[in-house]
Protein backbone atom coordinates (compact mmCIF):
# COMPACT_ATOMS: atom_id res chain seq x y z
CA UNK A 1 0.00 0.00 0.00
CA UNK A 2 1.24 3.52 -0.75
CA UNK A 3 2.49 5.63 2.32
CA UNK A 4 1.30 9.09 1.93
CA UNK A 5 4.46 11.73 3.14
CA UNK A 6 3.17 15.08 4.42
CA UNK A 7 5.79 17.13 4.84
CA UNK A 8 5.96 18.59 9.18
CA UNK A 9 3.27 20.66 9.95
CA UNK A 10 4.44 23.53 11.59
CA UNK A 11 7.81 23.05 13.14
CA UNK A 12 8.96 21.88 16.42
CA UNK A 13 6.28 20.47 18.78
CA UNK A 14 6.50 23.27 20.71
CA UNK A 15 5.63 26.26 17.78
CA UNK A 16 3.17 24.03 16.13
CA UNK A 17 0.50 23.76 19.46
CA UNK A 18 1.67 27.60 20.78
CA UNK A 19 -0.04 28.71 17.35
CA UNK A 20 -3.51 27.04 18.24
CA UNK A 21 -3.49 28.53 21.63
CA UNK A 22 -5.36 32.01 20.47
CA UNK A 23 -8.63 29.44 19.39
CA UNK A 24 -7.89 26.69 21.63
CA UNK A 25 -8.73 26.21 25.64
CA UNK A 26 -4.35 25.87 26.53
CA UNK A 27 -5.58 22.82 28.73
CA UNK A 28 -6.83 20.78 26.07
CA UNK A 29 -3.71 21.43 24.38
CA UNK A 30 -1.63 20.67 27.53
CA UNK A 31 -3.58 17.16 27.58
CA UNK A 32 -2.75 16.36 23.78
CA UNK A 33 0.87 17.17 24.85
CA UNK A 34 0.96 14.28 27.61
CA UNK A 35 -1.22 11.99 26.24
CA UNK A 36 0.96 11.97 23.32
CA UNK A 37 3.90 11.80 25.27
CA UNK A 38 2.33 8.78 26.93
CA UNK A 39 2.04 7.05 23.36
CA UNK A 40 5.64 8.12 21.95
CA UNK A 41 6.05 4.55 21.27
CA UNK A 42 2.70 3.29 19.39
CA UNK A 43 3.13 2.96 15.83
CA UNK A 44 -0.07 4.02 14.03
CA UNK A 45 -1.17 3.58 10.78
CA UNK A 46 -4.47 5.81 9.07
CA UNK A 47 -5.74 3.78 5.59
CA UNK A 48 -8.53 5.00 3.16
CA UNK A 49 -8.86 4.79 -0.25
CA UNK A 50 -7.59 8.24 -1.68
CA UNK A 51 -4.93 11.33 -0.87
CA UNK A 52 -7.56 14.08 -2.83
CA UNK A 53 -10.88 14.67 -2.31
CA UNK A 54 -13.38 14.11 0.06
CA UNK A 55 -13.18 14.64 3.67
CA UNK A 56 -11.37 12.20 4.76
CA UNK A 57 -8.60 12.87 2.83
CA UNK A 58 -9.36 16.71 4.27
CA UNK A 59 -8.59 15.26 7.98
CA UNK A 60 -5.80 13.04 6.98
CA UNK A 61 -3.82 16.03 5.51
CA UNK A 62 -3.78 18.15 8.56
CA UNK A 63 -4.58 15.43 11.42
CA UNK A 64 -1.44 13.44 10.65
CA UNK A 65 1.71 16.01 10.28
CA UNK A 66 0.09 17.65 13.52
CA UNK A 67 1.04 14.16 15.24
CA UNK A 68 3.95 13.85 13.74
CA UNK A 69 5.38 17.33 15.57
CA UNK A 70 3.80 15.65 18.49
CA UNK A 71 6.10 13.15 18.30
CA UNK A 72 3.97 10.22 17.45
CA UNK A 73 4.96 7.71 14.67
CA UNK A 74 2.20 7.84 12.77
CA UNK A 75 1.28 7.01 8.89
CA UNK A 76 -0.57 7.29 6.47
CA UNK A 77 -1.51 4.41 3.34
CA UNK A 78 -3.56 4.00 0.60
CA UNK A 79 -5.93 0.87 -0.41
CA UNK A 80 -5.54 0.81 -4.35
CA UNK A 81 -7.95 -0.63 -6.40
CA UNK A 82 -9.00 -1.15 -9.82
CA UNK A 83 -12.09 1.44 -11.37
CA UNK A 84 -13.78 -1.57 -11.03
CA UNK A 85 -12.95 -1.69 -6.82
CA UNK A 86 -13.87 2.09 -6.50
CA UNK A 87 -17.17 1.49 -8.40
CA UNK A 88 -18.23 -0.67 -6.25
CA UNK A 89 -17.28 0.90 -3.07
CA UNK A 90 -18.78 4.17 -4.31
CA UNK A 91 -22.33 1.58 -4.41
CA UNK A 92 -21.45 0.66 -0.89
CA UNK A 93 -20.84 4.39 0.08
CA UNK A 94 -24.42 5.01 -1.22
CA UNK A 95 -26.02 1.81 -0.40
CA UNK A 96 -24.99 2.65 3.53
CA UNK A 97 -26.73 5.73 3.17
CA UNK A 98 -29.89 3.83 2.21
CA UNK A 99 -29.87 3.62 -1.53
CA UNK A 100 -31.16 0.32 -3.62
CA UNK A 101 -27.83 -1.88 -4.61
CA UNK A 102 -27.66 -5.15 -6.32
CA UNK A 103 -24.37 -7.03 -4.51
CA UNK A 104 -24.29 -9.73 -6.79
CA UNK A 105 -21.57 -12.67 -5.93
CA UNK A 106 -19.40 -11.10 -8.10
CA UNK A 107 -19.61 -8.15 -6.44
CA UNK A 108 -19.04 -9.64 -3.45
CA UNK A 109 -15.38 -11.32 -4.49
CA UNK A 110 -14.14 -8.55 -6.28
CA UNK A 111 -14.84 -6.75 -3.04
CA UNK A 112 -12.66 -9.07 -0.63
CA UNK A 113 -10.52 -10.09 -3.43
CA UNK A 114 -9.22 -6.11 -3.37
CA UNK A 115 -8.91 -5.94 0.67
CA UNK A 116 -7.01 -9.54 0.01
CA UNK A 117 -4.57 -8.44 -2.69
CA UNK A 118 -3.81 -4.96 -0.38
CA UNK A 119 -3.28 -7.22 3.11
CA UNK A 120 -0.70 -9.48 1.22
CA UNK A 121 1.46 -6.65 -0.14
CA UNK A 122 1.37 -4.86 3.64
CA UNK A 123 4.63 -5.41 4.90
CA UNK A 124 5.17 -3.19 7.16
CA UNK A 125 4.18 -3.42 10.82
CA UNK A 126 1.97 -1.24 13.56
CA UNK A 127 0.43 -1.45 17.03
CA UNK A 128 -3.06 0.33 16.12
CA UNK A 129 -4.74 0.60 12.69
CA UNK A 130 -7.14 2.94 11.53
CA UNK A 131 -9.33 2.16 8.61
CA UNK A 132 -11.60 4.81 6.99
CA UNK A 133 -15.18 4.02 5.43
CA UNK A 134 -16.25 0.81 3.82
CA UNK A 135 -12.98 0.48 0.77
CA UNK A 136 -10.82 -0.90 3.24
CA UNK A 137 -13.54 -2.15 5.51
CA UNK A 138 -12.44 -6.08 5.11
CA UNK A 139 -8.57 -5.44 5.77
CA UNK A 140 -8.50 -6.68 9.30
CA UNK A 141 -10.06 -9.82 8.28
CA UNK A 142 -7.39 -10.34 5.70
CA UNK A 143 -3.91 -8.91 7.56
CA UNK A 144 -4.40 -8.62 11.94
CA UNK A 145 -1.92 -10.64 13.23
CA UNK A 146 -1.46 -10.84 17.58
CA UNK A 147 -1.23 -7.81 19.90
CA UNK A 148 -2.44 -5.62 16.90
CA UNK A 149 -5.62 -3.09 17.79
CA UNK A 150 -7.91 -2.63 15.07
CA UNK A 151 -10.06 0.50 14.41
CA UNK A 152 -13.02 1.01 11.69
CA UNK A 153 -13.82 5.00 11.22
CA UNK A 154 -17.30 5.69 9.38
CA UNK A 155 -17.37 8.92 7.88
CA UNK A 156 -21.08 8.70 6.48
CA UNK A 157 -24.43 8.23 7.61
CA UNK A 158 -25.34 4.57 8.26
CA UNK A 159 -28.17 5.26 10.25
CA UNK A 160 -30.34 3.13 8.01
CA UNK A 161 -28.23 1.44 5.29
CA UNK A 162 -29.05 -1.02 2.65
CA UNK A 163 -29.57 -4.25 4.58
CA UNK A 164 -27.70 -6.48 2.14
CA UNK A 165 -25.17 -4.63 1.96
CA UNK A 166 -24.67 -4.29 5.62
CA UNK A 167 -25.43 -7.41 6.41
CA UNK A 168 -22.57 -8.62 4.22
CA UNK A 169 -20.12 -5.73 5.52
CA UNK A 170 -20.94 -6.09 9.04
CA UNK A 171 -18.96 -8.99 10.14
CA UNK A 172 -16.21 -7.45 8.76
CA UNK A 173 -16.75 -4.01 10.90
CA UNK A 174 -17.32 -6.20 13.74
CA UNK A 175 -13.45 -7.97 14.06
CA UNK A 176 -12.32 -4.44 14.64
CA UNK A 177 -11.54 -3.67 18.50
CA UNK A 178 -13.56 -0.45 18.17
CA UNK A 179 -15.51 1.52 15.73
CA UNK A 180 -15.80 4.92 15.30
CA UNK A 181 -18.95 7.12 14.27
CA UNK A 182 -19.61 11.10 14.07
CA UNK A 183 -22.99 10.70 15.64
CA UNK A 184 -24.71 8.34 17.97
CA UNK A 185 -27.74 8.44 15.47
CA UNK A 186 -25.63 7.13 12.22
CA UNK A 187 -24.90 3.25 14.39
CA UNK A 188 -26.46 0.86 12.46
CA UNK A 189 -28.78 -2.00 13.44
CA UNK A 190 -27.37 -5.14 15.04
CA UNK A 191 -23.74 -4.26 15.48
CA UNK A 192 -21.68 -5.67 18.23
CA UNK A 193 -17.98 -4.73 18.84
CA UNK A 194 -16.08 -4.36 22.27
CA UNK A 195 -16.17 -0.61 21.74
CA UNK A 196 -18.05 2.23 20.32
CA UNK A 197 -16.96 5.78 19.96
CA UNK A 198 -18.32 8.96 18.65
CA UNK A 199 -16.19 11.27 17.43
CA UNK A 200 -16.72 14.16 15.58
CA UNK A 201 -14.60 15.65 12.23
CA UNK A 202 -12.76 19.53 12.79
CA UNK A 203 -11.01 21.86 10.88
CA UNK A 204 -7.48 23.45 11.12
CA UNK A 205 -8.13 27.18 11.63
CA UNK A 206 -3.98 27.82 10.73
CA UNK A 207 -4.87 25.64 7.03
CA UNK A 208 -4.43 27.17 4.07
CA UNK A 209 -8.57 26.55 3.63
CA UNK A 210 -9.11 28.61 7.04
CA UNK A 211 -6.20 31.55 7.74
CA UNK A 212 -7.64 34.71 7.64
CA UNK A 213 -7.86 36.46 4.25
CA UNK A 214 -8.07 40.46 3.66
CA UNK A 215 -11.91 41.25 2.03
CA UNK A 216 -10.08 43.53 -0.43
CA UNK A 217 -8.41 40.13 -1.72
CA UNK A 218 -11.06 37.73 -1.38
CA UNK A 219 -12.85 40.97 -3.28
CA UNK A 220 -10.25 41.26 -6.60
CA UNK A 221 -9.75 37.12 -6.67
CA UNK A 222 -13.57 36.99 -7.11
CA UNK A 223 -13.54 39.62 -9.58
CA UNK A 224 -10.33 37.64 -12.11
CA UNK A 225 -12.33 34.64 -11.68
CA UNK A 226 -15.70 36.46 -13.36
CA UNK A 227 -17.70 36.91 -10.10
CA UNK A 228 -19.22 40.32 -9.22
CA UNK A 229 -19.37 40.60 -5.58
CA UNK A 230 -20.88 43.89 -5.75
CA UNK A 231 -23.80 41.13 -6.44
CA UNK A 232 -25.36 38.79 -4.02
CA UNK A 233 -23.46 35.69 -4.01
CA UNK A 234 -24.56 32.29 -2.45
CA UNK A 235 -22.04 29.67 -2.56
CA UNK A 236 -21.92 25.52 -2.09
CA UNK A 237 -18.50 23.54 -1.90
CA UNK A 238 -19.14 20.12 -1.96
CA UNK A 239 -17.93 17.01 -4.68
CA UNK A 240 -20.30 16.52 -7.14
CA UNK A 241 -22.57 13.93 -5.47
CA UNK A 242 -26.40 13.01 -5.50
CA UNK A 243 -25.80 13.18 -1.87
CA UNK A 244 -24.75 16.88 -1.98
CA UNK A 245 -27.98 17.65 -4.26
CA UNK A 246 -26.09 20.36 -6.32
CA UNK A 247 -29.16 20.41 -8.64
CA UNK A 248 -31.13 21.37 -6.14
CA UNK A 249 -29.63 24.01 -5.04
CA UNK A 250 -29.73 25.14 -8.89
CA UNK A 251 -32.97 25.06 -8.81
CA UNK A 252 -33.30 27.21 -4.96
CA UNK A 253 -31.19 29.24 -6.36
CA UNK A 254 -33.82 29.89 -9.62
CA UNK A 255 -36.49 30.78 -7.13
CA UNK A 256 -34.59 33.20 -5.25
CA UNK A 257 -32.89 34.59 -8.70
CA UNK A 258 -37.01 35.57 -9.64
CA UNK A 259 -36.45 38.15 -6.74
CA UNK A 260 -33.15 39.01 -6.67
CA UNK A 261 -32.47 38.76 -10.42
CA UNK A 262 -28.84 39.55 -10.13
CA UNK A 263 -27.87 36.96 -7.71
CA UNK A 264 -24.65 34.31 -8.80
CA UNK A 265 -24.49 31.11 -7.96
CA UNK A 266 -21.05 29.58 -7.68
CA UNK A 267 -20.74 25.91 -7.25
CA UNK A 268 -16.91 24.57 -6.36
CA UNK A 269 -16.07 20.70 -6.18
CA UNK A 270 -13.58 18.37 -5.62
CA UNK A 271 -13.32 15.49 -7.86
CA UNK A 272 -12.04 12.53 -5.80
CA UNK A 273 -9.74 9.30 -7.10
CA UNK A 274 -12.40 6.99 -5.51
CA UNK A 275 -15.62 8.83 -6.45
CA UNK A 276 -16.33 7.98 -10.32
CA UNK A 277 -20.18 9.09 -10.04
CA UNK A 278 -18.72 12.56 -9.42
CA UNK A 279 -17.32 13.06 -13.20
CA UNK A 280 -21.19 12.38 -14.67
CA UNK A 281 -22.90 14.52 -12.06
CA UNK A 282 -20.14 17.50 -12.64
CA UNK A 283 -21.61 17.31 -16.45
CA UNK A 284 -24.79 17.39 -15.64
CA UNK A 285 -24.17 20.41 -13.72
CA UNK A 286 -21.93 22.09 -16.44
CA UNK A 287 -25.04 21.71 -19.11
CA UNK A 288 -26.73 23.81 -16.83
CA UNK A 289 -24.35 26.49 -16.24
CA UNK A 290 -23.76 27.02 -20.21
CA UNK A 291 -27.27 28.37 -20.00
CA UNK A 292 -26.94 31.05 -17.59
CA UNK A 293 -24.12 33.48 -16.73
CA UNK A 294 -24.56 33.91 -13.32
CA UNK A 295 -23.77 29.88 -12.55
CA UNK A 296 -20.37 29.83 -12.27
CA UNK A 297 -18.63 25.90 -11.72
CA UNK A 298 -14.77 25.85 -10.29
CA UNK A 299 -13.12 22.00 -9.72
CA UNK A 300 -9.77 21.15 -8.61
CA UNK A 301 -9.26 20.09 -12.42
CA UNK A 302 -9.51 23.82 -13.23
CA UNK A 303 -6.70 24.91 -10.87
CA UNK A 304 -9.09 25.64 -7.48
CA UNK A 305 -7.62 24.71 -4.46
CA UNK A 306 -7.68 25.59 -0.81
CA UNK A 307 -7.09 29.23 -1.32
CA UNK A 308 -9.63 29.89 -3.63
CA UNK A 309 -12.34 28.03 -1.45
CA UNK A 310 -11.11 30.19 1.51
CA UNK A 311 -11.83 33.53 -0.37
CA UNK A 312 -15.21 32.49 -1.61
CA UNK A 313 -16.13 31.12 1.10
CA UNK A 314 -15.35 34.71 2.93
CA UNK A 315 -16.34 36.65 0.05
CA UNK A 316 -19.80 35.52 -0.36
CA UNK A 317 -23.30 36.54 1.30
CA UNK A 318 -24.49 32.99 2.44
CA UNK A 319 -23.06 29.62 2.31
CA UNK A 320 -25.70 26.63 1.23
CA UNK A 321 -25.09 23.03 1.66
CA UNK A 322 -28.14 21.10 1.03
CA UNK A 323 -26.87 18.01 1.48
CA UNK A 324 -29.43 14.88 1.54
CA UNK A 325 -27.72 12.94 3.89
CA UNK A 326 -24.73 14.12 5.49
CA UNK A 327 -21.52 12.11 7.69
CA UNK A 328 -20.59 15.89 8.58
CA UNK A 329 -19.98 18.07 6.11
CA UNK A 330 -16.35 20.16 6.88
CA UNK A 331 -17.65 22.99 4.70
CA UNK A 332 -19.92 23.86 6.97
CA UNK A 333 -17.70 24.32 10.36
CA UNK A 334 -15.64 25.94 7.42
CA UNK A 335 -17.77 29.09 6.39
CA UNK A 336 -19.50 29.02 10.29
CA UNK A 337 -15.62 29.50 11.40
CA UNK A 338 -15.53 32.60 8.79
CA UNK A 339 -18.21 33.83 10.05
CA UNK A 340 -20.91 33.19 7.28
CA UNK A 341 -24.38 31.97 7.44
CA UNK A 342 -25.18 28.78 6.50
CA UNK A 343 -28.65 27.26 4.54
CA UNK A 344 -28.30 23.30 4.87
CA UNK A 345 -29.75 20.51 4.71
CA UNK A 346 -31.83 18.77 7.53
CA UNK A 347 -29.27 16.11 8.30
CA UNK A 348 -27.64 14.71 11.35
CA UNK A 349 -24.29 15.56 10.86
CA UNK A 350 -25.23 18.89 9.64
CA UNK A 351 -27.12 19.85 12.72
CA UNK A 352 -24.86 18.96 15.16
CA UNK A 353 -22.64 21.94 13.61
CA UNK A 354 -25.03 24.22 13.40
CA UNK A 355 -26.43 27.12 16.48
CA UNK A 356 -29.35 26.07 18.18
CA UNK A 357 -30.63 29.41 18.05
CA UNK A 358 -30.22 29.39 14.17
CA UNK A 359 -31.80 26.02 13.27
CA UNK A 360 -34.58 27.28 11.66
CA UNK A 361 -32.00 27.25 8.97
CA UNK A 362 -31.99 23.57 8.17
CA UNK A 363 -34.35 22.58 5.30
CA UNK A 364 -35.80 19.64 4.01
CA UNK A 365 -36.81 20.88 0.43
CA UNK A 366 -35.59 22.93 -2.51
CA UNK A 367 -38.53 25.65 -1.89
CA UNK A 368 -37.46 26.00 1.75
CA UNK A 369 -33.86 25.95 0.75
CA UNK A 370 -35.21 29.18 -1.59
CA UNK A 371 -37.31 31.09 1.40
CA UNK A 372 -33.90 30.60 4.10
CA UNK A 373 -31.08 31.73 1.35
CA UNK A 374 -33.71 34.91 0.50
CA UNK A 375 -34.46 35.30 3.89
CA UNK A 376 -31.07 35.95 4.80
CA UNK A 377 -29.76 37.77 1.55
CA UNK A 378 -32.58 40.44 2.75
CA UNK A 379 -31.55 40.73 6.52
CA UNK A 380 -27.86 41.35 7.20
CA UNK A 381 -27.99 41.91 11.39
CA UNK A 382 -29.23 38.11 11.42
CA UNK A 383 -26.61 36.95 8.66
CA UNK A 384 -24.18 38.55 11.06
CA UNK A 385 -25.56 37.48 14.12
CA UNK A 386 -25.75 33.96 12.83
CA UNK A 387 -22.03 34.15 11.78
CA UNK A 388 -20.92 34.90 15.06
CA UNK A 389 -22.52 32.45 16.71
CA UNK A 390 -21.77 29.92 14.22
CA UNK A 391 -17.84 30.87 15.05
CA UNK A 392 -18.37 30.54 18.61
CA UNK A 393 -19.53 27.00 18.08
CA UNK A 394 -16.96 25.77 15.59
CA UNK A 395 -14.52 27.22 18.20
CA UNK A 396 -15.76 25.27 21.35
CA UNK A 397 -16.53 21.77 19.15
CA UNK A 398 -14.58 21.51 15.83
CA UNK A 399 -11.03 22.74 15.48
CA UNK A 400 -8.25 20.21 15.01
CA UNK A 401 -6.40 19.71 18.49
CA UNK A 402 -10.20 18.26 19.86
CA UNK A 403 -10.03 15.58 17.28
CA UNK A 404 -6.65 15.17 17.61
CA UNK A 405 -6.87 14.40 21.77
CA UNK A 406 -10.37 12.62 20.53
CA UNK A 407 -8.32 10.47 18.61
CA UNK A 408 -5.16 9.79 20.94
CA UNK A 409 -8.04 8.98 23.82
CA UNK A 410 -9.39 6.33 22.18
CA UNK A 411 -6.15 4.51 20.77
CA UNK A 412 -4.59 5.22 24.44
CA UNK A 413 -7.77 3.16 26.08
CA UNK A 414 -7.53 0.43 23.41
CA UNK A 415 -3.62 -0.41 24.28
CA UNK A 416 -3.87 0.20 27.85
CA UNK A 417 -2.37 3.68 28.53
CA UNK A 418 -5.41 5.39 29.81
CA UNK A 419 -8.98 4.71 30.49
CA UNK A 420 -12.51 5.29 29.12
Amino acid sequence: MKRVVIGRHHGTQSTSLQRYREYVDPTLLDELRDLAGALRNVRICHINSTAAGGGVAELLWREVPLLEDLGLHVHWRIIRGAKEFFDVTKGFHNALQGSPYDLTPAIRELYLRHNQEAADVFTDDYDVYIVHDPQPAALCHFRRRSGERWIWRSHIDTSSPNAEVWRFLRPFVQEHDAVVFTAREFVPPELTVPRLAFIAPAIDPLSTKNMPIPSELCRRVMTDLGVDPGHPVILQVSRFDPWKDPLGVIHAYRLVRQDIPDLQLVLIGALAGDDPQGWSMLEQVNEIAATDSNILVFTNMTGIGNMEVNVFQRGCDVVVQKSLKEGFGLVVSEALWKGKSVVAGDTAGIRMQIPSAYQQFLVDTVEGCAQKIAALLGDAATREAFGEAGRCHVRQRFLLPRLALDDLRLIGNLIGVTRS
